[in-house]
């Protein structure tokens, strides 16, 4: 339920409350009948059980927020804080995976193919961004395989990445 649907409801139940309970208040004083109190005091019952239900809701909801605004707070502390750390790294990398490529004479088209192989985009979506189809991307990728000696994306990252990703024992 949105919130402007739970303020409504909140709203609606409460006068219902409010105004049953005024109701009650001048039935008691006119004499009415005990067991149309009673009825009207279980109206009011009710719609005092669904302004507690909603504005319990409201709070837990509230208070689930803060906690998923703390922790998406603290990643992203921890991603700044981790790109901080290998910015030097990743930038030397990137250099020498540059320089390999030109070693590989690819064009400036297949290099950008080739980084954006290793970061793991399909070959759809590399056409995506790059505005080309994605048959220019599968010839491009083919030609970074067949210039490299490579058969394919996962010798491609394997022969970047292999030595980086060792054993933590």
């Amino acid at each position: 339920m949105k919130n402007n649907e739970r303020f409504a409801m909140l709203i609606i139940l409460m006068s219902i409350a409010v105004l049953t309970s005024f109701d009650i208040y001048t039935d008691f004083f006119d004499g009415v009948a005990l067991w149309h109190i009673v009825i009207e005091s279980i109206i009011a019952l009710f719609a005092l059980s669904g302004v507690y239900y909603l504005l319990r809701g409201r709070i837990q909801l509230q208070h689930s927020l803060e906690t998923e605004q703390l922790s998406n707070l603290e990643l992203q502390q921890e991603a700044q804080k981790w790109k901080k750390v290998s910015k030097s790294y990743i930038d030397g990398l990137s250099k020498e995976i540059d320089k390999q490529l030109t070693f590989w004479e690819l064009t400036k088209a297949e290099k950008t193919v080739a980084f954006l192989l290793l970061k793991g985009l399909s070959l759809k979506d590399i056409a995506s961004v790059r505005y080309t189809s994605v048959k220019t991307s599968r010839t491009q990728a083919n030609a970074i395989y067949s210039k490299s000696g490579l058969s394919g994306r996962t010798e491609l990252s394997a022969f970047f990445l292999e030595d980086l990703l060792l054993p933590t024992n």
